[in-house]
């Protein structure tokens, strides 16, 4: 039984670091990507008459962190759900 609840917890933070690091390589590629090397290319397109790079690197990339932490609170709490539910059915 403690094997198994073993088993579980790292299946849980194995899952939680997967999607910790995927809303972080996201949110890198926004802030980083678009922000610095992208921005060239970027630059050629108008968004609320500011060039896009520009938006992206002042406005864009703070939109898609909170984005992300909204994202990483839904994601968590059906993750927590699923593994709450494993634990009762154990019990």
């Amino acid at each position: 039984m403690q094997e198994k609840q073993n088993n579980q917890i790292d299946t849980y933070w194995q899952a939680n670091i997967r999607l910790v690091l995927g809303l972080l390589s996201i949110w890198f590629l926004v802030s980083f990507g678009c922000g610095i090397l992208f921005v060239d290319f970027l630059d050629q397109f108008k968004f609320f008459g500011f060039n896009l790079g520009f938006w992206f690197a002042q406005q864009g990339s703070i939109y898609v962190f909170v984005i992300l932490i909204f994202v990483y609170i839904h994601r968590i709490k059906k993750l927590e759900q699923i593994f709450d539910k494993d634990e009762s059915t154990e019990e």
